[in-house]
């Protein structure tokens, strides 16, 4: 077009930009449908994420659902005899205090019908004491040990410096537990007078008692 053409004609200035630049409005399409598919992949990254947080919920859930179902059941065959058991102490209460009443020089001279009666007395408080331990019984016998008062009684002290303040110097009494449960607590006398026990926590005192 020549430039009296052009006078003649005036050319729109935008509109020779438009048609000067489909490069650019390709651009610019190309632009908006990549923002659109980061959205997308934005959207769908974050439904992901959130599928797996609500799967590693359910799972923990399983999972702590299983181990209460394991305790559960774990309790219920370790604690099902311990009406029973607890009956069963007074047996083996008797059976040791009827060898206890014997006194040993009596036994020593005693005859034999004397003799074998002790001797199936005897024979029957372990048999007695085997049953309880292979159901789980456990026999508390603390002689010597710093006094537990989950499983110990406190009877009476005893004033013994030789020994730390709260050790168990008598047992008046034998106790039992299944597991951690007490079903007799030992009767014990503890001494007094003597050091404190070290803390069993690495040098921090328990206060929880």
């Amino acid at each position: 077009m020549t430039a009296d053409e052009n006078a003649k004609h005036p050319v729109d200035p935008a509109q020779a930009a438009n048609e000067n630049a489909p490069e650019t409005r390709q651009g610019g399409a190309y632009v908006d449908e990549r923002i659109g598919l980061e959205t997308q992949i934005g959207e769908l990254e974050g439904q992901v994420a959130s599928l797996k947080d609500k799967y590693l919920r359910a799972h923990a859930e399983m999972e702590n659902t299983r181990r209460r179902a394991e305790k559960d059941v774990a309790d219920a065959r370790n604690f099902s005899i311990a009406g029973f058991a607890r009956d069963m102490l007074a047996v083996a209460d008797n059976l040791g205090r009827a060898l206890d009443a014997v006194d040993p020089a009596v036994r020593e001279a005693a005859d034999n019908t004397l003799k074998t009666l002790l001797e199936g007395v005897e024979l029957t408080s372990r048999e007695l004491a085997k049953t309880l331990e292979k159901h789980g019984v456990r026999l508390l016998d603390p002689i010597g040990q710093k006094f537990d008062p989950n499983f110990h009684q406190a009877m009476f002290e005893i004033p013994d410096e030789t020994v730390p303040a709260g050790t168990v110097k008598q047992v008046v009494q034998l106790g039992y537990a299944i597991g951690e449960r007490v079903l007799r607590p030992a009767l014990v006398g503890i001494a007094k007078g003597g050091p404190k026990p070290a803390p069993a926590n690495g040098g921090e005192v328990d206060k929880s008692a």
